[in-house]
């Protein structure tokens, strides 16, 4: 019986890709750059990079977020300013809150019986805004956000810090939900806790194995015995 549910909320709880797309648009008209399919591509797949190097603990938060965009600009033969491209960024990402299906009611019931975390590798302002605007701020004891902690997941120091600030954790009855296998599922794996992938397109798995998956938020209630 699990009692402590860590949940991931980018593309676990709230909708990222939906967030992303609405602020890289904004942002390219703007910026006065066409923004097509090749393009978006283009980006996403630095942007991936960019935070893999991070999760790996190769390349800092602030390195990162400041100089993703003056670097994925120069493919298109623009110049400019990183940290001001990327505060731009930010102010129409914060905007974007649109809920995973059911996320809201799932969080809201499983509250009533369970104690509920936040755990993201997100921007503090940004998840910060998005919660609260969402509406799932409320059913959380607490958020751990990496920018506030200086570590991230998939590290242990991470999962060390979230341990010590929760009250009488017992890691046998605590699991941690997310969509990322490089980030949550092997993160709650390096802290000794059950893991829940969150796959809703169904992508196999061949290195890092999850105690679960599901393809809904719904699936959870199955696996918590919420029925």
């Amino acid at each position: 019986m699990y009692t402590t549910l860590l949940f991931d909320i980018d593309d676990t709880l709230l909708d990222f890709q939906d967030a992303e797309e609405q602020a890289l648009n904004k942002l390219f008209i703007e910026m006065g750059v066409p923004l097509d399919e090749k393009v978006k591509d283009v980006y996403k797949e630095m942007n991936r990079g960019f935070w893999r190097q991070h999760e790996h603990g190769t390349l800092s938060r602030h390195e990162l977020l400041n100089t993703r965009f003056s670097l994925f600009f120069d493919t298109v033969g623009k110049k400019v300013d990183g940290p001001e491209t990327e505060e731009r960024y930010r102010y129409y990402l914060n905007q974007g809150h649109k809920l995973i299906k059911n996320g809201l009611d799932v969080v809201k019931r499983l509250s009533q019986t369970k104690e509920l975390y936040v755990v993201t590798n997100g921007v503090s302002e940004t998840q910060h805004q998005r919660l609260k605007q969402s509406g799932l701020a409320p059913y959380f004891q607490k958020f751990f956000i990496s920018e506030e902690m200086g570590v991230h997941k998939p590290m242990k120091e991470y999962f060390d810090i979230v341990f010590d600030e929760i009250p009488h954790i017992n890691k046998k009855q605590t699991v941690i939900i997310g969509d990322s296998l490089t980030s949550d599922i092997k993160g709650g794996q390096t802290a000794g806790i059950d893991t829940v992938w969150m796959n809703p397109q169904n992508k196999p798995s061949a290195e890092i194995q999850p105690t679960y998956q599901i393809r809904q938020l719904t699936d959870l209630y199955k696996i918590l015995q919420e029925f």
